[in-house]
């Protein structure tokens, strides 16, 4: 049986946690990206460090909110 590869699909692994307000990048050079909902920096975006962990969607993705366009 094939395991899941380590990067992200959309098929697989729809959510873009650079859209997520949620997303924080880490000053940590080893661990750059990290989830400020669930509490854990990672090598990998949140959202594929979550699918390889429970083979499920990240649950807590929450859109960032869109700016009005200035006029």
């Amino acid at each position: 049986m094939p395991t899941l590869p380590l990067t992200s699909s959309t098929t697989l692994n729809p959510v873009n946690c650079w859209k997520c307000k949620h997303f924080a990048t880490s000053w940590d050079p080893k661990m750059p990206y990290s989830c400020k909902l669930l509490g854990f920096k990672s090598q990998v975006l949140p959202s594929i460090q979550v699918m390889n962990s429970d083979g499920r969607p990240c649950f807590g993705f929450d859109p960032k909110p869109v700016n009005a366009a200035k006029t």
